[in-house]
């Protein structure tokens, strides 16, 4: 077998199957990462998502018998959406992150990764692989940077030369001992805008992240939002993309190869007030193919309700009313009351204090405080509490 004349087939043939860039690299052990991710973990920066044991994470001969090389892949996607809607008074809109754009990313990386391994099947019958994206044991970006596909940069993101930081990622173990290609160099450099403007100071200093302050973790979380990032969330519905859309490297960056990644603008950026009463079945519908619905409907509902606070809409106060009247869960009910007092007016101070009379949970009687505390940190409103 001819490795060499196989790996420049493999790289041609990824090109034909919307592969837009591929790299080769050793199966060793992740020694740097292995040491970054016990300090992570020592620091209790790590989200809680991810595979817990950092060994499997950073030795692939623990997840794979006998590996001989990994195969690492990016797809880059659009920053900007073809057509535009806007948000307007009354019709106030929430947003996904690009990363959540289009058809979950997960299922188009493991349609060209399963290609992929069809087509080195088809010449090496006995080749063995385990693919990933995202899920898996290792991490992407370690085996993007050793691969060559860019470098890690100070946003904890793998950055290429030519797409910029809005790639993803996806590899495969193989044992076939393709030769591997050279890490990128890092050209980060000084820059230092992706730490400076991280809206809540997740990350403590380039390619560090506290996961646990970051938006795009703390969107996906399901109970409720701690008051510290209620501020910060902005109109975001999933996800953060600030520590990208900052970055030198991304001006200019707009890429629409892949049809299945095209954001669709009512979605990536949808009304926020039919959120808020959306049936499981209906978000299901609308939202079920994009990654950002994996955790289900209540972190976005819980979001948008934020969302609608940050906007001070005064045109959803009836929807939030209903909220913290009829709904079952707890965090919806008690964000409703929170919102509620931030945009203030006499039908919501009403509404908090016949809430305050019958809620009978312990959480949200807190949050029916916090909103009617706004009443009485406002005295221009003109309202008695």
């Amino acid at each position: 077998m001819d490795i060499t004349s196989l790996k420049k087939d493999i790289i041609e043939y990824s090109k034909t199957i919307g592969i837009d860039k591929i790299g080769f690299a050793a199966p060793t052990t992740f020694e740097e990462m292995k040491l970054r991710l016990y300090r992570q973990q020592e620091l209790q920066y790590q989200s809680g998502f991810e595979e817990k044991d950092i060994e499997k994470r950073t030795e692939p001969a623990l997840i794979f018998d006998r590996p001989k090389s990994i195969i690492s892949i990016a797809l880059a996607y659009p920053s900007k959406m073809k057509t535009h809607v806007v948000s307007k008074k009354g019709e106030r809109r929430g947003i996904f992150c690009r990363a959540s754009w289009g058809t979950d990313y997960h299922v188009v990386l493991r349609d060209r990764l399963k290609k992929l391994e069809e087509y080195i099947a088809s010449k090496v019958p006995e080749a063995r692989f385990k693919s990933m994206v995202d899920t898996g044991e290792l991490v992407d970006r370690a085996v993007a940077e050793r691969a060559g596909i860019g470098w890690s940069g100070k946003n904890c993101s793998i950055i290429t030369p030519e797409f910029g930081s809005y790639v993803y990622l996806g590899e495969m173990i193989t044992t076939i001992p393709f030769e591997p290609d050279t890490p990128m160099e890092d050209r980060c450099g000084s820059c230092n805008k992706c730490v400076d403007v991280c809206p809540t100071g997740a990350l403590i200093q380039g390619g560090q992240l506290d996961a646990q302050k970051c938006i795009a973790f703390v969107t996906q979380t399901k109970g409720f939002l701690a008051d510290e990032f209620r501020e910060k969330l902005g109109n975001r519905l999933y996800g953060c993309d600030t520590c990208q859309t900052v970055c030198p490297e991304n001006k200019g960056k707009d890429f629409h190869f892949h049809e299945e990644m095209e954001p669709d603008p009512e979605i990536a950026k949808p009304l926020l007030k039919p959120l808020l009463t959306m049936s499981n079945r209906d978000f299901k519908e609308k939202y079920g193919h994009i990654s950002g619905s994996w955790r289900g409907k209540k972190p976005i509902q819980r979001n948008a309700i934020i969302a609608l606070a940050h906007y001070k809409d005064d045109t959803a106060i009836h929807e939030l009313i209903k909220v913290l009247k009829d709904d079952p869960r707890p965090v919806l009910r008690g964000t409703a009351a929170w919102a509620l007092g931030k945009i203030g007016g006499p039908d919501a101070l009403d509404a908090l204090k016949r809430a305050s009379a019958v809620e009978k949970d312990e959480e949200v009687l807190n949050e029916i405080d916090k909103g009617m505390e706004f009443f009485k940190d406002n005295p221009e409103s003109n309202i008695t509490v």
